[in-house]
C-alpha cells in the first residue's frame, strides 16, 4: 500500500487545501483531524482534471458542494436507515431509563439490605446453636464425672429435642428469608428481562440495519463489475465489512469516476489537521489507505487498470555484509528494504541468504527481527544450541541494541535532548501493520535516548515491540520528531533513517562478551 505521490496529485491536494481553508464552517472540525483525497482524472476527449473528497461525514453531511458524493447516501432524514437509526435510538432510551429508574435502584437496595439481613440473622442463630450444643456437651460431661445432682440436670431426651427445634428453626429462618428475597427478585428480574429483552432487540436491529446498509454500498471497478461490501469482505479473515467501510477517500473517488466514466491516473490522500491521540497523523502530510476497511475494497475497484507497483513488494539486489563468523554463529549487516525472514512479498530475506551460505545450518537460524526497512547488525545462530541460547540472552535483557536515526527536523524546544519514553503500544486492529499508542491496551514499551546532533539520535530500546523508536520518534508524547523517510509514521525520503549500530551479546559457547558496530550509510 506504499506509494510516491504523483506531482499531479501534489498539485491538486494543494488547491483543495487552499479551498479547505476558505471554509469557515468546517474549521472547528477539521482541525480534530479529517482525512482528505483527491484523484486526478482523464475523460473521454484525454482532458485531465481532478475530483475531491472526504471521509465519513464533514459537520454532519456527506453532500457538500466540490467533493464527490458518498458511494451510498444513507443520510436522508426520511430514508430507511435514518428511521431505523431513529428507533434503535429510542431502544437505547428506554434502557437508559429502565437502568437509571429509582424503581430497579430501590429494587437493588432492598435485595442487598434483605441478603445483609439474612447472613446477620442465620449468623447469629448459628451462634446460639454452638453455644446451646457447647452447654449441651458441658452436661453430658458433667453427667460422667458426678451424679449426685442429675435430677436437676436436663435429660438426654430434652437436650435432643433442643437441638433438632434449633435446627428446624435454622431451616424456617432460611425458608423465610428466601421467601422475602424471591419477592424482591421477581420484581426486579421482571425489569432485567425487559432490559436484556431490550438489549438483544437492539442488537438484533443494529446487525440488520449493518447487514442492509453494506448491502447498498455496492462498488464499481474499472471493468464495470459491480460488487457489494457484504460479497467483497466475505473472503477476507474479517469475514464481515467493518463499521465505516467504504465512506472512505479513496473508494469515494474512483466509485465516482467509474460511474461517470473517467479514467483514474494518480490517487493520494492526505490528513488535515491535529493527530488522533494514539495514532499518528502529520498536517498535510500522505498517507496510503487503510488496509482493514479499505486494501479489500481498492483490490476488487482497481480490477480494470494499470497500476503501478508496489515499492514495498519488490525485490532488491543486496545482500548482507557479514561482519563476523564462527562455527556457531553469523553477525550480519543487514541492508534497507530487505526481510528479516522470508515473507509473501519478497523473495530476498537475511534467512534466505544465510540458509545459502551455511546450508548445513540447523535450527530457525534467526534470533531477533529488523524491520524491512531499518538497516543494521543482526545476529544469526547456526545451531539449535546457540539459537537457543542467544534466543535467551534476548529473553533476560542482556542484550544491547544501539540504533542511530536521522530525524526529518530538530526537535522542538520543549523536549529534553536526553531521556526515556514510555509509551505502550499495539497493532492497529484495521491498518497493519500500523501500530498506535494505547495507555490502557498497549504492551510496555520503553525506549533511552540522547540526541547526537540537531538531527541525528541514539536510540535504545529497553524492550522490543514492533516499530516502537519509529512510534516513539513520532508520536507528540515522545521526541515529536519522525524519523526521516518513514513512510508509516512521517514522510517520505530516499529510505527510512533508522540503523542498529551496535550490537553486544554473550558469545553462546566461549561465555566471552561480544561487541560490534557499524556506521549508518545516511550520515554524511
Amino acid at each position: 500500500m506504499g506509494y510516491v505521490v504523483h506531482p499531479l496529485c501534489q498539485q491538486a491536494a494543494e488547491e483543495v487545501q487552499q479551498y479547505i481553508a476558505s471554509v469557515d464552517v468546517w474549521q472547528e472540525e477539521i482541525a480534530k483531524g479529517k482525512m482528505f483525497g483527491v484523484l486526478v482524472v482523464e475523460d473521454g476527449e484525454g482532458k485531465l482534471g481532478f475530483l475531491a473528497a472526504y471521509s465519513g461525514l464533514l459537520v454532519d453531511r456527506n453532500d457538500w458542494p466540490y467533493f464527490v458524493p458518498a458511494v451510498f447516501d444513507f443520510q436522508q432524514p426520511d430514508g430507511y436507515f435514518k428511521q431505523e437509526e431513529t428507533a434503535i435510538s429510542g431502544i437505547n432510551q428506554r434502557i437508559k431509563l429502565l437502568e437509571q429508574s429509582s424503581r430497579l435502584r430501590d429494587i437493588r437496595d432492598a435485595l442487598r439490605r434483605c441478603e445483609e439481613e439474612r447472613e446477620k440473622d442465620i449468623k447469629a442463630w448459628k451462634t446460639a446453636m454452638d453455644d446451646a450444643k457447647a452447654r449441651r456437651d458441658a452436661i453430658r460431661q458433667q453427667r460422667r464425672r458426678n451424679t449426685q445432682h442429675e435430677e436437676t440436670l436436663p435429660t438426654e431426651e430434652e437436650m435432643t429435642r433442643e437441638s433438632q427445634w434449633m435446627k428446624a428453626e435454622l431451616r424456617r429462618k432460611r425458608q423465610h428469608h428466601e421467601t422475602v428475597l424471591s419477592a424482591i427478585r421477581a420484581e426486579g428480574d421482571a425489569l432485567e428481562k425487559e432490559i436484556m429483552e431490550l438489549r438483544i432487540l437492539r442488537r438484533k436491529k443494529s446487525e440488520a440495519l449493518q447487514q442492509w446498509l453494506f448491502e447498498h454500498f455496492r462498488m464499481l471497478n474499472a471493468k464495470g463489475e459491480t460488487r457489494d461490501l457484504l460479497s467483497i469482505f466475505a473472503d477476507t479473515s474479517l469475514h464481515f465489512p467493518p463499521s465505516g467501510s467504504g465512506e472512505c477517500c479513496a473508494p469515494k473517488l474512483l466509485q465516482y469516476a467509474f460511474a461517470h466514466h473517467l479514467r483514474p491516473v494518480c490517487i493520494a490522500e492526505f490528513w488535515w489537521g491535529q493527530s488522533p491521540t494514539g495514532e499518528i497523523r502529520q498536517h498535510h502530510q500522505y498517507y496510503p489507505a487503510c488496509r482493514g476497511k479499505c486494501h479489500p475494497i481498492l483490490k476488487h475497484m482497481l480490477q480494470g487498470l494499470d497500476v503501478e507497483p508496489n515499492p514495498f513488494e519488490q525485490t532488491i539486489d543486496s545482500v548482507p555484509d557479514i561482519i563476523y563468523e564462527d562455527d556457531v554463529l553469523m553477525v550480519v549487516n543487514k541492508p534497507e528494504g530487505m526481510l528479516s525472514v522470508p515473507g509473501k512479498t519478497s523473495a530476498n530475506s537475511v534467512w534466505d541468504f544465510c540458509k545459502n551460505h551455511c546450508p548445513d545450518a540447523n535450527g530457525p537460524m534467526i534470533v531477533h527481527r529488523l524491520d524491512m526497512a531499518t538497516s543494521g547488525l543482526m545476529v544469526v545462530a547456526k545451531t539449535k544450541s546457540a539459537h537457543q541460547k542467544l534466543q535467551e540472552q534476548f529473553l533476560h535483557h542482556t542484550v544491547e541494541k544501539t540504533y542511530t536515526a536521522q530525524l526529518e527536523r530538530p526537535l522542538p524546544p520543549t523536549i529534553p535532548r536526553s531521556g526515556i519514553i514510555r509509551l505502550p503500544l499495539r497493532p492497529s486492529l484495521l491498518d497493519r501493520p500500523r501500530q498506535v499508542v494505547d495507555m490502557t491496551h498497549g504492551k510496555t514499551a520503553i525506549t533511552q535516548y540522547e540526541m547526537l546532533t540537531d538531527v541525528l539520535v541514539s536510540l535504545t530500546p529497553l524492550t522490543g515491540r514492533t516499530h516502537q523508536l519509529r512510534v516513539h520518534c513520532a508520536h507528540h508524547d515522545g521526541l515529536a520528531t519522525p524519523i526521516k523517510g518513514d513512510t508509516l509514521y512521517g514522510q517520505m525520503a530516499q529510505r527510512l533513517c533508522l540503523h542498529a549500530g551496535r550490537l553486544s551479546f554473550t558469545h553462546p559457547i566461549t561465555g566471552g562478551r561480544m561487541d560490534f558496530t557499524s556506521p549508518a550509510d545516511f550520515i554524511g
